[in-house]
């Protein structure tokens, strides 16, 4: 293997593992190190170990990999983290409408987001970065958005098309946190709940269908906000009127997210049973914060499929076109 090629996949295994961050983090400025090298500084192991971003696990990978050797370090890594499965709805889904980038929480470049998902295969990927109340994740107030548009905007082509979007958060009221003309010029609009996650279910269910009845809003996101394992903790799901809030979802076309991550499973199984009866879109996303985690897409797809989900409900799976047309309002929506 080339020493470039072990780090950066161990790092992505990192990241689909959901890893600490620093550590993935670690394997891909150690991947930038030896990019910037010349031939003779990686041939030299001393001169190597002193390079600036290479640490000890680090170096041992770029060593073993220039020795001819697929690195322990990854040996170990594929094996622990494996594949999941990949089931028959999985190979349906064009692309995915949740991430993030080093804008806000997550992890690298809006570049190295879109590089991996063309490489998964995506044909979009809707880049969703938080909003300007949510300052623990750099949440985007309306100049930086702005700004990333015209980033958004250069990173298109061969196939791959790079949306723009939000995860805009549920104000206490239903409100959304972003200007309202601002997010008019978005593709993709994700509305999510961070905060107050126990209110009472009456004003909860209230907060929810007011948020999917604003015309931005394409996706609910992770609906109850439960944690079911991780290094975050569990944390008990929202209470609310399911029924009401995708009823009112199903009026306005809005797709309801199946989150991948497994620390959520979001909506639970039979949160998915109610939103399939009344007549919901779903959306099945990654929520990923760095590239390794768009694979997460594997996992929601197993739950959907298990769910009696049809490919056709799931908006991730439609073309492009349809896609826009369906978030645009085009005729495809009440």
């Amino acid at each position: 293997m080339h020493p470039i090629d072990a780090l950066n996949e161990i790092a992505y295994l990192l990241e689909r593992e959901r890893s600490s961050r620093y550590k993935s983090k670690a394997f891909r400025t150690a991947a930038d190190a030896v990019a910037s090298l010349p031939p003779d500084v990686i041939e030299d192991p001393d001169r190597l170990r002193r390079t600036k971003g290479i640490g000890d696990s680090t170096y041992a990978v770029i060593r073993q990999a220039l020795e001819g050797r697929v690195p322990d370090y990854l040996v170990d890594l594929r094996e622990r983290v494996g594949v999941a499965g990949r089931s028959e709805l999985r190979g349906t889904l064009r692309g995915d409408l949740h991430s993030h980038s080093d804008w806000s929480d997550g992890t690298t470049t809006i570049e190295l987001m879109a590089d991996s998902a063309r490489r998964l295969g995506h044909e979009y990927l809707a880049l969703t970065d938080h909003s300007p109340r949510l300052r623990v994740a750099n949440g985007l107030s309306p100049e930086r958005l702005r700004e990333q548009l015209d980033v958004v905007a250069g990173l298109s082509g061969d196939g791959f098309t790079l949306l723009s979007g939000i995860e805009v958060d549920i104000l206490e009221e239903g409100a959304l946190d972003q200007e309202p003309a601002l997010l008019d010029r978005l593709n993709i609009v994700v509305a999510s709940a961070h905060s107050q996650l126990r209110m009472e279910s009456g004003p909860m269910t209230r907060r929810l269908v007011a948020a999917v009845s604003d015309p931005h809003v394409d996706v609910l996101g992770h609906v109850t906000g439960r944690l079911v394992e991780g290094a975050r903790g569990t944390r008990p799901q929202s209470t609310f009127d399911a029924r009401a809030v995708f009823e009112a979802c199903a009026a306005n076309g809005v797709a309801v997210e199946i989150n991948s991550r497994p620390e959520r499973q979001d909506p639970p199984d039979e949160l998915i049973a109610l939103a399939l009866e009344i007549g919901c879109l779903f959306s099945i996303d990654s929520d990923a914060h760095a590239p390794g985690q768009l694979s997460l897409i594997d996992y929601g797809a197993e739950r959907a499929e298990r769910a009696g989900v049809p490919a056709d409900r799931i908006v991730t799976t439609w073309p492009l076109d349809r896609l826009l047309a369906w978030a645009h309002g085009d005729g495809v929506r009440p």
